[in-house]
């Protein structure tokens, strides 16, 4: 049994499954002659990836969640692509892994198909996220090494392999949105399991292709999450009824992730492992605050009991398209100025009560700083995805979303490029809304 996971670990294996996809390191000659890949591939120096915190207050030391240890040496290859179905294929499925698609996938999910979904879907993600993060953070488990590996990504190179967070959440998101929605939509579940099948495998394979993660690392994350699965589904219905506990459910909801990500495991050296995981954690807590601001105050009803099974999905018809585009570009307006503004205004408290000199971008790195700057942030997008941006929704009975929509392209939004402040601008938006309603539109 070691033998076989000692060779499941094994760089040369990845690289094998980079050679039969098509995806070759580079010769000396240089692009022109052997036909290296795009921007990716292009030569580049060997970097440090990165480094340890500022010197300062607190840097360097365990307490500020880093020891003073460069980051290790991150060799990248120019690289040949010879079959670009393969590149393309697992270049789109890893970016189904990133968090930007869950950060867009759910949001739609929750303003356009099914809040139920949207709610257990967070939930179950956040959960897998945050044990893979610190899973990786505890076994210190190294990436393949490149050479033999060519390795398409840069930006988490400063973090450990093992367990592949990607596959973990692509497993997660699938088989939850499946156990979810077979006694709640009438569908062919076959089908239903093929598509979460060909999901996952297509994300954990795509990250061999990138070269970020061995065979182990994979079928580790993988085994991890249907674990997970398993033991927290007794627990998905108390999970459906958080949005009604104590008026006491917020402070929790704050207070436990906050004291998770601060006391996130000490790392050697840099990475964005802790941000990434604040920012789910952080996401995870708003969403839950979003939900329980919107049963307290009834902003929203929705019935207590389980729905009947709907015979028919309804079918996708052009308006119901553009309906759920509108909505969906409304909300991530709001949600990216809200995130924008939140985030300077936190950078700005935390830069003065801890004497930091204004966009010193080292100093971010410093656990006093970011853990809460990007918690204050996302918490703040996770409530107003929830709470904000459907009451925005439902300002007209619906169809206002789409005058916004339409009428959005009649704002000034050069000027706030230029300097025109965000409070104007969002007033501006709010005074079109207003008038939006008015009958004639309707």
């Amino acid at each position: 049994m070691a033998e076989l996971l000692w060779s499941l670990q094994d760089s040369q294996l990845v690289a094998r499954f980079q050679r039969r996809c098509g995806l070759f390191p580079a010769l000396d000659e240089g692009p022109g002659e052997n036909g290296a890949g795009p921007a990716d591939g292009e030569a580049q120096t060997p970097e440090l990836g990165h480094l340890p915190a500022a010197k300062g207050k607190g840097a360097g030391e365990p307490a500020n969640g880093l020891r003073r240890l460069a980051a290790p040496q991150a060799y990248v290859q120019k690289y040949v692509v010879k079959n670009y179905f393969y590149y393309y294929l697992f270049r789109f499925s890893a970016a189904l892994g990133q968090e930007v698609f869950y950060i867009t996938f759910l949001p739609f999910t929750h303003w356009n198909i099914d809040p139920y979904l949207s709610r257990r879907l967070t939930i179950i993600w956040v959960l897998v996220m945050y044990i893979g993060q610190v899973t990786k953070e505890i076994l210190k488990w190294p990436r393949p090494f490149s050479p033999p590996v060519v390795k398409l990504e840069k930006r988490v190179m400063a973090e450990y392999g093992m367990p592949s967070t990607h596959a973990m959440a692509a497993t997660a998101i699938s088989f939850t949105l499946l156990i979810s929605t077979m006694d709640r939509y009438q569908y062919p579940f076959v089908l239903g399991l093929m598509m979460a099948v060909v999901f996952s495998t297509l994300v954990g394979l795509s990250r061999l292709y990138t070269g970020m993660h061995t065979v182990l690392d994979v079928l580790g994350g993988i085994l991890i999450t249907a674990i997970l699965i398993v033991l927290t589904y007794p627990a998905w219905t108390l999970i459906d009824r958080l949005d009604s506990a104590s008026p006491l459910l917020p402070v929790c909801v704050l207070v436990v992730p906050f004291f998770l990500c601060y006391n996130y495991p000490v790392s050697d050296y840099y990475s964005p492992t802790r941000a990434d995981t604040t920012t789910i954690m952080a996401a995870g807590a708003g969403v839950t605050i979003g939900f329980w601001i919107n049963h307290f105050f009834q902003l929203v009803s929705e019935p207590m009991e389980s729905l009947p099974v709907i015979q028919n999905i309804p079918p996708l018809t052009t308006d119901l398209l553009v309906l759920g585009l509108a909505k969906f570009t409304v909300g991530i307006v709001l949600i990216l100025l809200v995130r924008q503004l939140v985030q300077k205004l936190s950078l700005q408290v935390l830069y003065s009560w801890f004497k930091v000199v204004t966009r010193n971008k080292e100093a971010r790195r410093r656990l006093e700083i970011e853990v809460p700057y990007k918690f204050v942030t996302y918490t703040s997008v996770g409530i107003c995805a929830i709470t904000f941006v459907p009451m925005l929704h439902r300002i007209g009975k619906e169809p206002m979303t789409v005058c916004v929509f339409l009428n959005l392209a009649k704002l000034d939004t050069a000027a706030l490029i230029q300097g025109q402040t965000a409070g104007s601008w969002i007033a501006e938006v709010m005074a079109m809304a207003k008038a939006l309603t008015c009958e004639e539109h309707f």
